[in-house]
């Protein structure tokens, strides 16, 4: 039974549906050229140029940044981490996290307009898409031609998702390089034979680039990106948003540029609606604030243009702050009320937390010790005249430089070290970035000590080979030595 209206008629199942579900409308971004424009142009190419730059960057004969997720060893530079030290990359996710607090406390979406990944993407293929169809005029109507498909609009759409799919195929190949030595992969793909996975994950990163900055677009800034949901909570009156001054605007309407507006009962906009047709998701700013907004400027630029046509004063939309509108401050005021307290704890917090992170990496010990006593072998006396417990020894050298590694064992009169052959163990040589585990035998002479449970200290000194210079590192690990009845 199809639903009634007020008035008693029945309402198509078409209308309910579409009440339902918005149905999703084509957007057709306008080029615009100005201050924000050049900033978003800085920024993709700056982006872009370190990330498809910086696997091909070589560090001490290897790849400077390389997460190789088989050894488990990331190599960032002259730094080698290990799963041990998870906690960098803890700090560095809340590090991230509490920057994204603070610039959307003092300037709304800064990242997303500018530095995401889906916004970067994005226009980079706009921008090849109006190279090969025109701007927005010229989309509408080619995508206005009816079916069957001419000629040429085969040809521009064919070249079009070429060249998407060839940035596509290049950004799934750069990422991948991030994981797997990118000459090695390149050398792979061009004897076609790169392994499943790497096949798998090639496929999957071009084709997702290629959907959602070819076709989804602005739906992922305003259904999929989690962040849009609650950047309300971060943002008060005193946050810089770009904002349609509505005091000095409305009443909107059209007029002549000879016309005084004012006798008019007009406010400076023109209604020209270019502001909405420049937004990469299709939103009309002069409606207020909106989580669709990605607050790339766009329709700022537009709006100056329009305003220095007419010899109106530039700003209608401007990045400000919702107090500075409602108070008439300039932005130079407004400015003044930036250093707030939500913004000094999240200043504060990040200070704290980097300098933190940065001592601590500095003053990070490359030499990793572990040592497992053996519970599958029991203390057992050997010939007679001394007490055995066996031992599993993990040596970790981080660093580049090669290692000469001394064990000495302490806590108990007569204690020595010896290999699985019974040899004192004197010296071991770990080379860089390595991980050594070995067996070794801990000894001392029988009758010296009463049965029982002793504690005993590992003290490993290492000698780093650092090009001329021999640098001393130190670890103490702590065991049990068990001394039979």
């Amino acid at each position: 039974m199809p639903s009634h209206s007020p008035g008693g008629k029945p309402i198509p199942i078409e209308v309910i549906e579409e009440s339902l579900y918005e149905v999703r409308r084509k957007i057709y971004p306008r080029s615009v050229s100005g201050l924000f424009a050049r900033w978003r142009f800085i920024l993709v190419f700056a982006t872009q140029l370190l990330f498809y730059g910086l696997p091909w960057v070589s560090w001490n004969g290897r790849q400077a940044v390389l997460f190789d997720l088989i050894q488990r060893k990331f190599y960032i530079f002259g730094l080698v981490l290990w799963p041990q030290d998870v906690i960098y990359l803890t700090l560095l996710l809340i590090l991230s996290a509490l920057a994204l607090f603070l610039f959307t406390a003092v300037a709304g979406r800064l990242f997303c307009g500018y530095a995401c990944p889906q916004t970067v993407y994005t226009e980079i293929f706009m921008w090849i898409e109006r190279k090969v169809e025109g701007d927005r005029f010229a989309r509408i109507r080619l995508d206005g031609e009816e079916w069957p498909w001419g000629i040429r609009k085969w040809r521009l759409k064919l070249t079009k998702h070429f060249l998407w799919l060839l940035i596509a195929f290049w950004t799934g190949f750069t990422f991948i390089g991030y994981f797997t030595p990118i000459t090695t992969l390149g050398s792979a793909l061009i004897h076609l034979s790169l392994g499943p996975w790497q096949t798998f994950w090639l496929c999957f990163y071009s084709f997702a680039t290629w959907g959602n900055a070819g076709f989804m677009r602005e739906q992922v800034c305003k259904y999929m990106c989690p962040y849009a949901r609650f950047q309300s909570v971060m943002v008060d009156k005193d946050t810089f948003l770009v904002t349609y001054d509505k005091v000095r605007g409305e009443p909107r309407g059209s007029r002549s540029k000879s016309a005084d507006h004012a006798s008019l009962g007009l406010g400076d906009c023109v209604d020209c609606s270019i502001c909405v047709q420049v937004c990469p998701t299709g939103i009309d700013i002069r409606d207020g604030m909106q989580y669709m907004c990605i607050g790339c400027g766009a329709c700022i630029d537009a709006c100056d243009q329009v305003m220095e046509k007419v010899d109106y004063p530039k700003g209608l939309i401007r990045y400000t702050t919702e107090r500075a509108v409602e108070d008439r401050e300039s932005n130079q005021s407004a400015i003044r009320h930036i250093l707030r307290p939500r913004v000094l704890i999240y200043t504060a917090f990040i200070t704290v937390l980097a300098s933190a992170f940065l001592v601590s990496l500095a003053t990070r010990n490359p030499l990793r010790v572990d040592v497992m006593r053996d519970r599958g072998a029991l203390a057992r006396e050997v010939e007679g005249v001394r007490i055995e417990n066996i031992y599993r020894i993990q040596i970790m050298n981080a660093s580049e430089n090669k290692m000469s590694v001394q064990l000495r064992a302490t806590g108990l009169e007569g204690l020595s070290i010896l290999n699985s052959q019974g040899q004192i163990v004197s010296e071991i040589e770990v080379g860089p970035a390595s991980n050594l585990l070995m067996p070794i035998k801990v000894s001392a002479a029988l009758g010296v000590n009463e049965p029982g449970n002793y504690p005993i200290y590992f003290d490993v000194v290492a000698q780093e080979h650092s090009g001329n210079e021999m640098v001393a590192r130190k670890r103490d690990e702590k065991s049990t030595f068990i001394i039979p009845r």
